[in-house]
C-alpha cells in the first residue's frame, strides 16, 4: 500500500474538497463534480488515471476566483498525497451576466399585478438571455420547481491525474 500511486484516491479527495469550497462559499456558491473518467476502470487494478469535471458557479467573480484557487491548492495537496501528476485546465467559463435592473422592477410589478407570489433567484445556467443580454436590456422569468435554486456563473477546471 505506502508504494502504491492511486489516481482514485487522489481523485476521491479533491472532489471532497470541490464539495467543502461550495458550501464554504454558501448561500450563492455551487459545486459540482458531474463526471469522472478512470483508468483503467478495471475492478482489481490500481487506477493510474483519473479525470474529473468541477463546475463552480458564483454570482461575485471575486468569489468563483477564490473558489478556483482555493481548488488548485486542494488538488495540489490530494495529488501530493498519493504522489501523483496534475494538471488543472480552466475549460469553460461563463463571467457574470447581471440583467437590467429596470426589467426585473417590471417583472415583479407585472406579478405582483397578476396576484402571482414572485421571488428574485440567481441563475447559473447557460440560458440565451446570457447571449441576449450582451445586446438588448434582458431579464428571465422562471417558473420555479419545489425546493429548486441556481447561481450566476460557472468556471470548469479540469483536473488529470
Amino acid at each position: 500500500m505506502p508504494r502504491r500511486r492511486d489516481a482514485l484516491v487522489g481523485a476521491a479527495r479533491m472532489i471532497d474538497a470541490a464539495n467543502k469550497i461550495g458550501h464554504a462559499h454558501a448561500p450563492y456558491a455551487c459545486a459540482t463534480v458531474g463526471f469522472v473518467e478512470v483508468s483503467p476502470n478495471s475492478r482489481n487494478t490500481i487506477p493510474g488515471r483519473v479525470f474529473l469535471t468541477v463546475d463552480f458557479r458564483h454570482p461575485e467573480d471575486a468569489v468563483l476566483t477564490a473558489m478556483d484557487e482555493a481548488l488548485r491548492t486542494a488538488c495540489a495537496a490530494a495529488a501530493a498525497t498519493q504522489k501523483l501528476d496534475l494538471e488543472v485546465k480552466e475549460f469553460w467559463y461563463f463571467p457574470p451576466t447581471p440583467f437590467e435592473p429596470r426589467l426585473i422592477t417590471k417583472v415583479r410589478e407585472a406579478a405582483a399585478a397578476q396576484g402571482y407570489p414572485h421571488q428574485d433567484i440567481i441563475s447559473g445556467a447557460g440560458h440565451d438571455a446570457v447571449y441576449m443580454a450582451r445586446v438588448a436590456p434582458t431579464a428571465m422569468i422562471f417558473v420555479p420547481c419545489v425546493g429548486a435554486s441556481a447561481t450566476t456563473r460557472s468556471r470548469t477546471p479540469s483536473p488529470t491525474i
